[in-house]
């Protein structure tokens, strides 16, 4: 009894939260000891991947739901009564249930409401012979962030534990109105400031691929649900590349759209309402399996999307005509791409500039598309520190009182970065609104020419960098956002595409780093190299990607972007190492 007095009321919290939420995986589903990895994951262990674990304990027809269809094969199958919406659903939630066990990604599993769910649509499809929308029986995850009726949105709080939303946010509601079925909520870090997805409550989110690596944040759950196959589609967020990074360490793909094109609100209230509104606007976003998936369910997302969201405008979502080639900018319809190698604040590492020179070759080769190279816009570099100061205009102040109603600590990536101050003067905001105002501008002449009668016209269609300056890193280790943060401060369209795993040669094993540092974010970054600190050989397996992005609003541009660089980097396999 002394010892349960001693105890801060956020840990009695999190014990009832979690044993909650083991309670809602069947017994039956539970995966056998001897297909658990080792905790802690250990170096010496050897590979510490676990993707190859749930076709080890899933029957052949949960095996061949969950891994032989995308969702552009799926829906159909469905809609044909090929698959049942009851059977699929099942396949996908113990094949969540499974994701779960061996990377603790879940929040929330709703397996249960996802059944009846699908009971549901399939008694639909029997009434009505036909589907009840164009995502009729998909499963989606969702990040935890997002409002469910009757289920939590603690994003790892403890002083949010326990308190349901009484509705759904309105993405929710726009899925759930195309026939989606929401499998599960997924886990955040704690502040949703992290790039490891680890809170009090719920821990740590692992990485399927390499369990030593960091598995991202702040939809680091989604990343890894989408990489594990527990559902086809993850929702996640993107304020400082939310959505970006847990797509790049997990090696699936990406998509941060403009502000304006998916409805944001129904989540987690962490700062004062409406400060996003005067601050920088996060956006909601789509994570899958292929870039083709991402593209099959924003064209029906964005056209519906000022009918759910007040926060949206109408938008449209071409299909791509294959039977001709994209026309882009430059001369007779050739797409025009730039290659952006340095933000100016930290230098990408070996394997990082490796990867984004193949891919520039590649597409250099093809006969469609110019490839140029793009020196470093000022405004880029200066663009972390301006979105930095505009995060945390709150002062942190909301976030403080959350912590300190429970008595929760901060966990140990947070706590020398969070600290609770004042609130941002409206004088002070006004200037910083008014620098991020110049950068935009600035930023804009990347993609513009300008004649000699002062006329303006597109230079550049897509532009191609990293999506962090270094490779997957270990745990806790992830400390640079300059390559995402910008594009939501600038707000320009930008996603992830996998290109092919870290191999040896990539290591130059005893080769110093040479070079000089660009600074204080630029020397952590090095650290991530210097084989004094880091054993090069745990990135060994872990993705490579890039991030392309094109101006504001050009959504649909990016996706068909996407899938023509993704293209030619697939139709050259052989020649990339893997």
């Amino acid at each position: 009894m002394e010892s349960a007095s001693l105890e801060a009321p956020w840990q009695a919290i999190a014990r009832q939260k979690q044993a909650n939420r083991d309670a809602r995986i069947p017994s039956q589903w539970r995966i056998p000891l001897a297909h658990m990895p080792k905790d802690p994951p250990c170096f010496e262990d050897g590979p510490q991947s676990v993707l190859h674990v749930p076709a080890a304990v899933l029957s052949a027809e949960e095996i061949e739901i969950t891994e032989n269809y995308n969702i552009s094969t799926l829906i159909p199958a469905i809609a044909r009564k090929k698959l049942l919406a009851e059977t699929v659903i099942s396949a996908f939630c113990h094949r969540a249930a499974v994701a779960h066990q061996l990377t603790n990604c879940l929040t929330e599993p709703l397996f249960e409401q996802a059944a009846e769910r699908a009971r549901f649509l399939d008694q639909y499809m029997d009434e009505h012979g036909m589907p009840l929308g164009p995502l009729h029986g998909l499963p989606v995850s969702v990040k935890d962030t997002f409002d469910i009726k009757g289920v939590d949105s603690s994003t790892g709080l403890a002083s949010l534990c326990f308190k349901p939303a009484e509705k759904n946010a309105p993405l929710v509601d726009l899925l759930l109105s195309l026939g989606a079925v929401v499998v599960a909520k997924t886990n955040v870090p704690q502040t949703l400031s992290s790039l490891d997805s680890v809170n009090n409550v719920f821990g740590r989110t692992m990485n399927p691929v390499n369990r030593l690596c960091t598995a991202g944040g702040s939809s680091g759950g989604e990343g890894v649900m989408v990489a594990m196959r527990g559902s086809l589609l993850g929702i996640g967020t993107d304020l400082g590349g939310s959505i970006r990074i847990p797509a790049m360490v997990n090696g699936v793909y990406g998509f941060k759209p403009s502000n304006l094109r998916l409805p944001y609100g129904g989540q987690a209230v962490l700062v004062p309402e409406g400060m996003t509104r005067i601050g920088v606007q996060p956006v909601a976003g789509p994570l899958a399996q292929t870039i083709e998936d991402i593209s099959f369910v924003m064209k029906e997302l964005v056209p519906r999307a000022s009918l759910y969201g007040e926060d949206c405008v109408l938008g449209e979502w071409a299909d791509a005509d294959a039977s001709k080639p994209l026309q882009g900018s430059g001369p007779d319809g050739q797409v025009v791409i730039g290659v952006l190698r340095n933000d100016g604040n930290c230098a990408l590492l070996p394997p990082v500039d490796r990867v984004l020179s193949e891919v520039a070759s590649r597409l250099s080769e093809h006969s469609n598309i110019a490839v140029v190279e793009v020196p470093t816009p000022t405004a880029w570099t200066k663009a972390q520190s301006a979105i930095n100061e505009l995060i945390a205009i709150d002062g942190g102040v909301l976030m403080g009182q959350l912590l300190e109603s429970t008595g929760e600590p901060l966990v140990p990536w947070v706590k020398p970065r969070f600290k609770v101050g004042e609130p941002c003067s409206l004088a002070r905001l006004a200037e910083l609104q008014a620098r991020r105002s110049q950068l935009e501008l600035e930023m804009l002449q990347i993609w513009t020419n300008t004649d000699q009668y002062g006329r303006k016209s597109r230079k550049l269609d897509a532009v191609i960098c990293a999506v962090a300056p270094h490779p997957v890193p270990e745990i806790e280790r992830f400390d640079s956002l300059g390559y995402t943060s910008s594009f939501v401060l600038f707000d320009y369209p930008a996603g992830t595409i996998p290109v092919r795993n870290v191999v040896e040669e990539d290591l130059d094993l005893g080769k110093a780093l040479g070079g000089q540092s660009l600074g204080v974010w630029d020397d952590h970054c090095r650290e991530l190299w210097d084989e004094k600190t880091v054993n090069r050989k745990v990135y060994l397996g872990t993705p490579l990607s890039i991030q392309v992005v094109v101006p504001r609003l050009e959504d649909e541009k990016l996706g068909k972007f996407m899938a023509l660089i993704d293209g030619v980097i697939k139709s050259h396999g052989q020649s990339i190492p893997s």
